[in-house]
């Protein structure tokens, strides 16, 4: 199993992975900082450059199995522009995605709800067989976070 972690800062994420996964190869980036974690690699850059892409691919060395995505703008307290930004950001780890997983792989994103809504779950149809969006539980009732889950690559 393989899993890359973009907006991995804090943490949480790639430690429940580490945990999960014992035999393969876990990918932290992220633009901040983040502590060492057992069993999990970091590259402390935007995954958005053509650098980090390429360290990315050498890394895995082929297909992976994951793209998780927990990739937030930095907020403005423009809800709208912040929406926006995040959006960007699920949108760019999708073509991250659509690159580098495995047939079968999946890409999992948090976004917030609003105008690029329809544009992300568009695309998440038009590149993958199995498309949820999803708001968890654990979010608050008033956030507009959700998650967009994707298995299944339809173009290899």
């Amino acid at each position: 199993m393989s899993l890359l972690d973009i907006g991995s800062c804090p943490g949480g994420w790639s430690q429940v992975a580490s945990k999960e996964i014992t035999d393969g190869k876990i990918l932290a980036v992220d633009i901040k900082p983040m502590e060492k974690i057992s069993n999990v690699h970091f590259i402390k850059g935007d995954f958005n450059e053509n650098e980090i892409h390429q360290r990315i691919m050498i890394y895995f060395n082929n297909k992976i199995d994951v793209v998780l995505s927990d990739a937030a703008a930095n907020t403005t307290g423009n809800k709208t522009l912040d929406s926006y930004r995040t959006s960007e950001l699920c949108l760019n780890a999708m073509d991250l995605s659509n690159k580098i997983l495995s047939k079968d792989g999946i890409f999992l994103s948090k976004f917030f709800m609003g105008s690029s809504f329809n544009e992300i779950n568009k695309k998440a149809k038009n590149c993958f067989k199995s498309v949820v969006v999803y708001k968890p539980l654990s979010s608050k009732k008033e956030s507009k976070e959700v998650y967009i889950f994707c298995k299944g690559i339809l173009k290899i």
